[in-house]
């Protein structure tokens, strides 16, 4: 667990490290202890179907996952690795950015438990889901 308070850019810093996360252009809105409101910048890379242009659900479940395990920074100053996750859809996400919140359900020594719902530019809900991540310490 992490002593240090952990502001909205801190915790962009270190989420953006990775390209993927670049690419998705997640933006950090807030961090606050055991939640997180993330943005992503629509791209038209997303869209699964260019006839209606909704975008993926691979993305939709990647917003899940990646909010959910980030909603546990507060409390391991770092990302963790998901055991398990389950992702339910609601409806198209159409052009637009995406707004996902996520929050710390259960918090375990070595299993912690998460949940995330993302919403379309319209703040309709358009996908939530909840993941385990392992949150033990990492060996030395």
């Amino acid at each position: 667990m992490t002593d240090d308070i952990l502001t909205a850019e801190k915790v962009q810093a270190m989420l953006t490290r990775g390209p993927f996360h670049q690419w998705l252009g997640i933006e950090v809105l807030s961090v606050g202890e055991g939640e997180i409101t993330l943005k992503a910048t629509w791209r038209e890379e997303w869209v699964v179907n260019p006839d209606r242009k909704y975008t993926h659900g691979g993305i939709l479940a990647t917003l899940v996952d990646l909010t959910a395990d980030w909603a546990l920074v507060s409390k391991t100053g770092r990302g963790v690795p998901t055991i398990d996750m389950r992702v339910d859809y609601h409806r198209a996400a159409m052009p637009g950015d995406l707004t996902a919140t996520g929050k710390l359900v259960r918090w375990g020594s070595q299993f912690s438990v998460a949940e995330a719902h993302v919403y379309d530019k319209d703040k309709a809900l358009v996908a939530s889901g909840r993941g385990v991540y392992l949150t033990a310490p990492p060996k030395a």
